[in-house]
């Protein structure tokens, strides 16, 4: 299996997680401080929104990618 078509499967597979999920949160630790024995630490979760046309983009450049990238003239 060449790099193309692991490139093309990955396309697919993260335009399909990104259509069916419609995107992916994480967190992160904003402030941090310490006040004698006590530690007090603000965590913040985040969202990001994946848009339809990245997730169908995706999806069509790795099944072209997938079909014509192998070929070679």
């Amino acid at each position: 299996m060449n790099a193309m078509r692991v490139l093309a499967l990955v396309l697919i597979v993260a335009g399909a997680l990104g259509l069916a999920y419609g995107g992916f949160s994480y967190t992160k630790e904003t402030h941090k401080t310490t006040l004698g024995p006590l530690e007090v630490s603000v965590k913040d979760t985040q969202r990001v929104e994946v848009p339809i046309w990245a997730g169908v983009g995706a999806i069509a450049v790795g099944a072209v990618l997938l079909l014509f990238g192998s070929k070679r003239s």
